[in-house]
């Protein structure tokens, strides 16, 4: 068998975090006079903050306009997580038992690298890891392939053999660009929404290293094949 990876965006999927982006990006709102609403938020999830914030402000922001609300949004963030984070249910065990099983392991996200360092400090799972791709790595976020496409350099590994898992509609087409197969999580959108992807499932504790070897050579397979599995 050819050396398999998985990568694994980060909010929504290993961690929810979604109500401290939705708190920060309010709080940014707020200081700088501007709309912020819930359905914003939605839409923009996944994106990365040099997407978001000329949608939010509707202005032709120069790049260091861009970073200055960037940097103010983010270091909010920083302050509402530290201490509060818990990972989601089945990701210890599955990046876990995918090390175990030889797989390759990436984390590839649109989170600012120092966001991703400061998270990967609080958990214990940074040490699983080969590589790790964030939002200043890549010219193009997502949708676009980069993110992924730049983790399976990294890793040395063809798009074929990588399964990314992600709970973005913007995350499931950008590793449909890339190639490779999406399993979406609807911790943060719903199935329909989410449709792009190879396999939906609703928590990662729904997964197996097995699981995941059978989606990578099979072009047939379903959900039900994981749910009759013990």
């Amino acid at each position: 068998m050819n050396q398999k990876a998985v990568i694994f965006d980060l909010d929504g999927v290993l961690i929810d975090t979604g109500q401290f982006h939705r708190q920060s990006w309010y709080d940014l709102a707020k200081c700088e006079n501007l709309q912020m609403s819930d359905e914003f938020f939605r839409e923009t999830f996944g994106m990365q903050n040099y997407q978001i914030i000329p949608k939010m402000t509707s202005k032709d922001l120069s790049r260091e306009q861009i970073d200055e609300l960037s940097e103010w949004k983010e270091n909010r963030f920083r302050e509402l997580i530290a201490g509060k984070l818990r990972l989601l249910n089945g990701a210890e065990s599955l990046i876990a038992e995918l090390k175990k099983n030889d797989f390759l392991l990436a984390i590839g996200t649109s989170t600012p690298r120092i966001n991703l360092l400061f998270i990967l400090q609080e958990l214990p799972i940074g040490d699983y890891f080969d590589c790790l791709v964030t939002g200043e790595d890549v010219k193009n976020g997502k949708p676009a392939p980069d993110t992924f496409s730049l983790a399976a350099k990294k890793l040395k590994i063809e798009a074929k053999d990588c399964v990314v898992i992600e709970d973005a509609p913007a995350g499931v087409e950008a590793a449909k660009n890339a190639g490779m197969k999406a399993i979406a999580v609807t911790t943060t959108a719903d199935r329909y929404k989410l449709s792009q992807a190879d396999l939906i499932v609703d928590s990662l504790g729904e997964l197996t290293a097995r699981n995941i070897i059978k989606l990578l050579e099979k072009n047939d397979y379903s959900i039900p094949a994981i749910q009759g599995e013990k």
